[in-house]
């Protein structure tokens, strides 16, 4: 497969990957077609599993490889990291501030971002938005490193991180598809508003990839503002989101989901990275 992909230009890899992952994304908003509720502890392990996939990727994937990446370029790495990590948080800060959104088990009163007369589904579609839009930076960031033929991004070590955010998209796109019916939507609405929460994963792959195959040198922050960018949505939202509202002996489940998340991830990345 590795060959295959690697006779594409790496824009096309990103969108290939990107395409990918929203189409898990896709299969998992689809599970609303066989359920109408989902437990309250299993969403809380989909959604730790979530959050441990993407605190993985964050360090293998890309803080790890924007070190070494800085220091081949001569550059201070440490603070090249730094400066590109908390650059990826307020960003996606910044958009969460701005973007309207709710967040799932919230009531209409909890609404964040801009105000706005939008039903209610889609602001609850704009929260698990707003989860893609660094993942899909990250998988577009990745592919487009691997031009510069850097010992430190590899095209399979790409290849693992867009498996793994397409792994923990399933469980995300159930989250919102079956909370969505349980809302009151149709089958078939529940499922198309689940599935465009992915639509801007390719989109922000495309971006990734184009900005930094222009710009060799930001790289390394590139890397790493990404990594920022998912660490922010783990611990703004989803961990908040899959402990609030359970009992506390529950709150284990939502805990291992992130254990085996993480596992699994670095699994992929240094197995096949």
């Amino acid at each position: 497969m590795i060959e295959w992909v690697s006779q594409f230009p790496p824009i096309i890899q990103a969108l290939f990957a990107t395409l990918f992952t929203w189409g898990v994304t896709a299969l998992g908003a689809g599970m609303v077609f066989f359920f109408k509720s989902i437990n309250k502890s299993v969403l809380n392990g989909m959604l730790g599993f979530a959050a441990g996939v993407m605190i993985a990727a964050s360090f293998w994937s890309l803080l790890a490889p924007s070190i070494e990446m800085a220091e081949d370029l001569g550059q201070v790495a440490w603070l090249t990291a730094a400066i590109g990590f908390l650059g990826g948080g307020v960003f996606l800060m910044i958009v969460d501030r701005l973007l309207p959104h709710l967040h799932m088990g919230f009531g209409s009163e909890y609404r964040e971002g801009i105000k706005t007369g939008w039903q209610r589904s889609v602001l609850l579609v704009l929260a698990i938005t707003l989860h893609n839009i660094p993942e899909g930076l990250a998988v577009g960031v990745a592919f487009g490193a691997v031009a510069y033929g850097l010992p430190s991004s590899t095209l399979a070590g790409a290849i693992a991180l867009a498996i793994g955010i397409g792994l923990q998209n399933f469980p995300e796109g159930a989250a919102v598809s079956i909370p969505l019916r349980r809302e009151g939507l149709s089958r078939r609405k529940a499922f198309l508003y689940g599935q465009a929460s992915g639509i801007v994963e390719p989109i922000a792959g495309i971006i990734g990839a184009a900005a930094v195959l222009s710009m060799r040198q930001m790289l390394p922050y590139a890397l790493a503002f990404a990594a920022g960018a998912m660490i922010y949505v783990v611990v703004e939202e989803l961990i908040p989101e899959a402990q609030i509202n359970d009992e506390p002996k529950k709150i284990d489940i939502a805990t291992m989901g992130v254990l085996v998340g993480f596992a699994l991830m670095m699994m992929l990345d240094v197995g096949l990275g």
